[in-house]
């Protein structure tokens, strides 16, 4: 193994590890960042299916520390579209252009958080609405590499916080990566060079996302808003921006 590329892995494990603590403080946000940071590291074609692995072992970490706040209705819903959804953009991706997505979605965030701050208390989704919010945050995560910040307002909208937040997104999240992995899988997008740099990147992540339980255990509701609103406002401007 070349000083190189050890010294690229030690960034890459330093980097995310960061940024799976930003994403199990925000529940999102991360992820957009890490596809910036792998892509500079790697390329586009490795940097999407390794961020997917790195996500399974984000958001599964995610899941286990706040398994007990999990909206398992919210989830069953929100898989009736995100799964078929991920797996049509997972194979689409090596064929659709991706640019004019990422400007679309980035000025619906921006859209969302305005319209949030004029109406702070929106009316609860139906538990049956997150089946479209999975379908549009699937088919998004497969092509964008992240679509989190897409589905972010409606689980605020929802009425969750904390860790029932951060625990039904990032599962919400696991069920859309493990259907991209298959849909990658077919598509011969996981090489064995994929595969290496996501188990490597593995054990800085998942301590990443325990430090951010601990963290959210200490910030109050207002606070936690914030910093997803944030999260978003970031992701938007990236995404319009063309990262």
């Amino acid at each position: 193994m070349s000083a190189d590329l050890i010294a690229t892995l030690l960034t890459a494990s330093v980097l995310a590890f960061a940024l799976a603590w930003l994403s199990s403080v925000g529940g999102m946000g991360g992820g957009v960042l890490m596809l910036l940071v792998f892509t500079a590291l790697f390329g586009l074609q490795v940097a999407v299916p390794t961020l997917t692995l790195t996500q399974l072992a984000s958001n599964g970490g995610r899941v286990w520390f706040n398994r007990r706040d999990v909206r398992w209705q919210v989830i069953r819903w929100y898989a009736v579209g995100a799964v078929p959804f991920a797996l049509a953009g997972g194979l689409l991706l090596p064929y659709v252009p991706v640019e004019p997505l990422k400007r679309i979605l980035g000025a619906f965030l921006i859209v969302v958080i305005i319209w949030r701050r004029c109406r702070p208390v929106p009316r609860p989704p139906a538990d049956r609405t997150f089946a479209a919010i999975g379908a549009g945050a699937g088919l998004g995560s497969s092509l964008l590499g992240a679509a989190g910040p897409l589905a972010a307002p409606f689980f605020l909208a929802k009425g969750l916080l904390g860790g029932a937040y951060i625990g039904t997104e990032a599962t919400a999240s696991l069920i859309t990566h493990l259907t991209k992995v298959a849909a990658y899988g077919a598509s011969s997008l996981l090489s064995v060079h994929v595969l290496q740099l996501g188990l490597v990147l593995t054990p800085a992540i998942v301590a990443g996302a325990w430090l951010g339980k601990r963290t959210v255990m200490r910030m109050n509701n207002w606070v936690f808003t914030l910093v997803i609103e944030a999260g978003m406002l970031v992701a938007a401007i990236l995404f319009i921006a063309g990262f």
